[in-house]
């Protein structure tokens, strides 16, 4: 891990930031102040992509399965 505030290695991720002094400089989606992690555990705890798109509107569903994909990937698992 590159971190230990995130579990998920973002470095190799296009869609993730990390800016000194935004959101204590933690990995985000890029553009925004969303937690990257934020949207993969509510995937991990099951909700459906919907939901995750209702609860963060300003995300486009491609940008949330490409970030769950990539977290899937980074932890060894199928990428569905």
């Amino acid at each position: 891990m590159a971190n230990t505030d995130s579990y998920i290695d973002w470095t190799g991720c296009e869609l993730v930031e990390r800016i000194p002094g935004k959101v204590s400089g933690r990995p985000i989606v890029r553009g925004t102040r969303i937690l990257a992690d934020t949207i993969v555990q509510d995937a991990e705890l099951g909700s459906p992509l919907d939901e995750i798109h209702e609860n963060y509107p300003d995300l486009p569903l491609t940008t949330i399965r490409r970030l769950i994909a990539f977290a899937r990937a980074q932890c060894g698992l199928p990428v569905s």
